[in-house]
Formats: structure tokens, C-alpha cells, sequence
């Protein structure tokens, strides 16, 4: 195995093991688009890690550091880190905007001081860079039917959507890290504080107002699902299925939270197994449709800034 595929081995690793629902949707993509999938997903799930695993004794300088040899990388200067190695591989072959990954960093690095944020315009910020921009780094990589510009906002808002629903399943989790992920204006409309919060993460019981406030903030998801979703059909054909398939259960989740009447604070919504198959069978179905008739396809290739 060359240095490269090990990089690649490596990034596919910490996919399987972290990132179980994203992962089995990766698996309905042609084999030459994985890796390149897994690359994105093991920078992330790092940077992630030093943030959030509680055994970086600097953070800051950790992600200061990651982020130069993030630019050696891409400059074509090794560093030696498998996971840099396979991510810059992925940028070069498939003209990946740098921007995006500075971006990422970015809202990284504001997870070390803000614990909390007063707007969803504030949030947006926060989750321009933690999520949306892991879609428009995909879309690349997937390929698109018609010009890459008019399929970004549907890309973004494809991340966003997953990022608000990571927020309203783990709410108590981020509790305990001392951060609150929900628009304080939306919560203060329902009377609701970090106290109230805290109360019913270590009680386990219901609040109607948490309540409300959680379906309120899911009834908004549901809606950035619905804008992502209209972007599907602007995909190659051959990643359609990988990526319905990863909106799909995504969105499970957001109806798991709604199931149980948003009461999440002291538990963890998951999708049970029967479920994700059900939804990964005709999603494999699919995929070999696709790739079937693929040759026949027009592929639109970005230029070197990511555009068409």
C-alpha cells in the first residue's frame, strides 16, 4: 500500500467509527468518489476532536497548528500527518476552494470562547463554517448536472440542516461542555434560560416551555431540509442516492426528537438499524442504477476557484 492509500485507509477508518450514519451512505457512491468523501470527513472529525475531546491541553495552538500545516499541505510540502495528506489530495484532484477549510477553522476556533449565541444570525455564522461549508466542499467531489454555482446554496443549506439537528439532539451533551447551540432570543420567547435547561438535563423531566422552544427550532430545520432537498436533482445521478439517502436519515433524527415529544435533554434520538437499512436498501437499488447509465451523463467540472 502507498503512503497515500494508507492516508486514505485512514480517513475511511475514522469515518467508519465516528460517523456511522454518513458512512453508510458513502458506501452507495461509486468506490472512486469514497475516498475523497472520507478525506473531508477525517479533517473534520480532527479538527473536531481537538476542540471537543477534553485531552488537548491547547487547544488554540492545537488548531493554530493544524491550520499551518493545513498550508503546507495544500502547497505541496508534506507534513507527514496521514489525514493532511489525503485531504490535500482531495483539494488538488477535485479544485476545492481553500477558503472553505479557512472557514471551517474558523468556527472551530470560536467554539474554544463562545458558549452561547443571541441570533440565529449569530448562529449562522457559527454554522456558515462548521457545516455549510462541508457541502460546498462536497459538491465538488459529487459533480452536478448544471453550472456548481447553482447548486451551492441548496449544498449549504444541506450542512446546516444537519448541523441544527446535531444541535437540538445534543443539547444536553453541549449542556455539559458548558454551550448552548439554541438562539437565546428564541428560547428567551419561551421562557427559557441555561437554568431551565440545566434543571431538566439533570432531573430528566419535561418542560412545556423547553418543549416549545425545541419544536419551534425543529419547525425551521424541517424547512432548511426541504430548500436542501430541492437541490438533489442538480447532483450527478450516481451520488443522488448517497446523498438523499444521508438527508434521509439525518431527518429521521429530527422526527426521532419530534417522537418523543423533544424531551432530549438526559437522552440521545438514534435511528434504529431496521430504519437506516430500510432507507440504505433502495438507496443501493438506485445507486447501481445510476451508475449504470452514467457514461451517457454530462459532467460539469469546476475550474480552479470551484466554479464553473
Amino acid at each position: 500500500m502507498t503512503p497515500l492509500a494508507a492516508a486514505y485507509a485512514r480517513c475511511r477508518e475514522l469515518n467508519a467509527r465516528h460517523g456511522r450514519t454518513f458512512f453508510l451512505a458513502t458506501r452507495l457512491l461509486p468506490p472512486a468518489q469514497r475516498p475523497a468523501v472520507h478525506a473531508l470527513y477525517g479533517f473534520a472529525r480532527w479538527a473536531d476532536e481537538i476542540v471537543d475531546s477534553g485531552t488537548s491541553h491547547d487547544p488554540a495552538r492545537e488548531l493554530a497548528a493544524l491550520e499551518r500545516q493545513l498550508g503546507d499541505e495544500l502547497a505541496g510540502r508534506p507534513t507527514g500527518h496521514p489525514v493532511l495528506a489525503a485531504l490535500a489530495d482531495t483539494a488538488r484532484r477535485h479544485r476545492i476552494d481553500p477558503v472553505l477549510f479557512t472557514d471551517f477553522l474558523a468556527s472551530m476556533r470560536m467554539d474554544l470562547d463562545v458558549t452561547e449565541y443571541a441570533s440565529f444570525t449569530e448562529l449562522d455564522r457559527y454554522i456558515h463554517g462548521s457545516a455549510a461549508v462541508i457541502g460546498l466542499q462536497l459538491l465538488p467531489v459529487f459533480g452536478t448536472v448544471a453550472p456548481q454555482r447553482h447548486a451551492e446554496p441548496a449544498a449549504a443549506a444541506m450542512g446546516r440542516a444537519f448541523q441544527l439537528t446535531n444541535f437540538l439532539r445534543d443539547v444536553g451533551e453541549d449542556l455539559d461542555r458548558g454551550r448552548v447551540y439554541l438562539p437565546q432570543d428564541v428560547l428567551r420567547a419561551y421562557d427559557v434560560d441555561r437554568g431551565l435547561l440545566a434543571w431538566s438535563r439533570r432531573t430528566g423531566k419535561p418542560d412545556q416551555r423547553v418543549r416549545r422552544a425545541m419544536a419551534h427550532l425543529a419547525a425551521v430545520t424541517f424547512a432548511v431540509y426541504r430548500e436542501a432537498e430541492e437541490g438533489i436533482r442538480l447532483l450527478q445521478p450516481v451520488a443522488r442516492p448517497c446523498v438523499r439517502t444521508a438527508l434521509t436519515l439525518y431527518r429521521d433524527i429530527l422526527h426521532g426528537i419530534a417522537s418523543v415529544d423533544y424531551h432530549v435533554l438526559d437522552k440521545r434520538v438514534v435511528v434504529p438499524n431496521a430504519r437506516r437499512l430500510a432507507v440504505a436498501l433502495p438507496g443501493l437499488v438506485a445507486a447501481r442504477a445510476a451508475r449504470a447509465t452514467s457514461g451517457r451523463l454530462v459532467w460539469h467540472r469546476p475550474d480552479a476557484t470551484g466554479r464553473i
